[in-house]
């Protein structure tokens, strides 16, 4: 019996731990263009139009040696509008540009404050660790909320 209860948190810690990687390794993709500034072109994007997933615009660098763009794409958030101005970085190689500035960071990190929700489920449920659980929910869902709100207004 006691090694069935070994083997069942030893699983349900190992799909928490997984659950937070992933997000962390999600996360990082847009994250790591916002938190790290050194040799990146940053600039000004202005919204012309935006579909159900992306919205489309013109670009003007800020960074030195770096040409404005005709045309740069980002992901869409509850924030962007035609017309509005939003400050961003070029991910290398790329017309893809994300959002940096406070409201970026935070909305990059969205798949970790996702993770941190379910794995405080999985903390909860399968490892019977109630206070852990109470700290990951409630990071996550600051996470999430913070987000929300510098996106919102």
């Amino acid at each position: 019996m006691n090694a069935l209860l070994l083997l069942r948190r030893a699983a349900m810690g190992a799909l928490a731990v997984l659950l937070l990687v992933a997000g962390f390794w999600a996360s990082w993709g847009t994250a790591q263009h916002v938190m790290l500034t050194d040799d990146r072109e940053r600039g000004t994007m202005r919204v012309t139009r935006c579909s159900s997933d992306d919205c489309f615009g013109s670009y003007v660098s800020s960074t030195a040696g770096f040409p404005s763009r005709e045309k740069v794409v980002i992901d869409r958030s509850i924030a962007e509008e035609k017309g509005s101005r939003i400050p961003v970085a070029v991910k290398p190689g790329s017309d893809e540009v994300v959002r940096t500035g406070g409201p970026g960071f935070l909305h990059a990190w969205l798949p970790l404050g996702g993770a941190l929700l379910l794995a405080s489920v999985v903390v909860a449920g399968g490892l019977r660790l109630p206070r852990t659980a109470w700290g990951l929910a409630l990071a996550g869902g600051a996470l999430l909320t913070a987000s929300f709100v510098t996106l919102a207004f």
